[in-house]
């Protein structure tokens, strides 16, 4: 089984390391941004029990650049955190409705694989300002997380329900707002233009 996973894990890796030349070509897409916003419910009690996660604070700057190696280690934290992390409901997991936190007992749900991926990508070097929480709202019409990584090739979604690593415009989601780049603490809109869909959620 162990052989099986890791043989698909390879193969996937081998996709995606694939799709950076489409990313270099296709030419950086970004989302519009505004305003400040309200932070999420569970984003803030996150920041109450840990505040150094949310004190991040950063110039306005460039996007990080997006190298054949950047972009195989985004890849392979995206696959791993969402082959070891298994889906769990807060309710399930916490016995309460919203709660943010690492997954620390291999267990979560959309925003729990998210603030992992943020982490661990933190952890290998990428500015904490190319790594932003998003809040959108799937075609069904529920909230979902992901967490967004600013390139320099424009800006790619990693997902807890989707395999592959995907520029934010090729995903079917309606984008509401997200970490602001300068403030991990701050939220900020997001004018996705490609819906007339407004919503906000917890």
């Amino acid at each position: 089984m162990k052989k099986t996973r890791g043989k698909l894990l390879l193969a996937a890796m081998a996709m995606q390391l694939s799709a950076w030349g489409s990313a270099y070509a296709a030419g950086p897409a970004y989302m519009h941004t505004g305003g400040r916003t309200t932070q999420p419910v569970g984003h803030y009690e996150f920041c109450q029990r840990i505040p150094g996660e949310c004190s991040e604070r950063t110039r306005r700057g460039a996007p990080v650049e997006l190298t054949r190696k950047l972009w195989a280690t985004i890849v392979n934290i995206n696959n791993s955190v969402n082959t070891r992390i298994k889906p769990r409901t807060d309710m399930e997991n916490y016995g309460v409705e919203e709660y943010w936190a690492y997954p620390a007992n291999g267990y979560g749900d959309c925003e729990d694989y998210a603030l992992e991926k943020r982490r661990e990508l933190m952890d290998a070097g990428v500015p904490a300002g190319n790594l932003l929480m998003t809040v959108a709202r799937q075609p069904n019409g529920d909230g979902h997380a992901v967490l967004t990584v600013r390139t320099s090739l424009g800006e790619f979604i990693l997902d807890n329900l989707e395999t592959k690593v995907l520029s934010w415009t090729d995903t079917d989601y309606t984008y509401l707002k997200r970490q602001s780049d300068q403030n991990s603490g701050v939220w900020v809109t997001i004018n996705d233009g490609r819906s007339d869909a407004v919503a906000s959620v917890r």
